[in-house]
């Protein structure tokens, strides 16, 4: 059986504040990134908007597999997909979600570091206290560990717990209870509906 855990939903228009503040901190530091590295998947949309921020033009990504998963590792945090852009001699600004280990963003940094960037700063909206590898800027710190779902990443993980029920339950409202009592997840049943739409349930349909 899954163990419950606590999970904290991120809307929106908090990405968007918690971005704008990012950017600012790099800003006010005097630190000028020639471009933005986004860690796939979860950098993409902060670094996009830190990149409009910061008026930059440049944004490439790298992608490190570490988490296969809500809260579900790998052993070792390694380069899936490497960057797509060539850092050489430039100035380079890492953007990710979140810092939960510090694994991605030590071996993202590594990798820009080895492909010949001049100056490397890393960057997340939330950094968990756990962390025993800190990022250069962060914005919210998460001081007590739960699990960060950001709107990019309801379905993947949201869907996961459901599918993950243990007795297996088609019922919304039950799934709602459990998901409420086990991860302390309160969905409108229009997003759960949609969730529901997209994934598959074990027991549905025969299965």
């Amino acid at each position: 059986m899954p163990t419950p855990m606590r999970c904290e939903l991120i809307s929106l228009q908090s990405v968007i504040d918690l971005s704008y503040q990012l950017a600012c901190q790099v800003r006010d530091s005097g630190f000028r990134p020639d471009l933005v590295v986004a860690v796939a998947r979860g950098g993409f949309v902060p670094a996009r908007y830190v990149c409009d921020y910061l008026h930059l033009q440049d944004m490439t990504s790298i992608k490190v597999q570490h988490y296969t998963g809500p809260a579900k590792m790998e052993a070792k945090a390694w380069v899936k997909y490497p960057l797509s852009g060539d850092v050489q001699g430039k100035r380079v600004l890492i953007v990710d979600d979140v810092n939960d280990t510090g694994d991605t963003l030590v071996v993202a940094r590594t990798h820009v570091e080895a492909a010949g960037a001049a100056e490397v700063r890393t960057a997340v909206l939330h950094e968990k206290a756990t962390s025993p590898v800190h990022a250069d800027f962060h914005v919210a710190e998460v001081l007590e560990w739960r699990w960060i779902i950001y709107p990019w990443a309801r379905v993947e993980d949201i869907g996961g717990f459901i599918r993950d029920m243990d007795p297996p339950t088609t019922d919304e409202a039950r799934i709602k209870d459990r998901l409420h009592a086990d991860y302390g997840i309160h969905l409108e049943d229009a997003e759960l509906q949609r969730i529901l739409s997209l994934i598959r349930i074990p027991g549905q349909d025969g299965t």
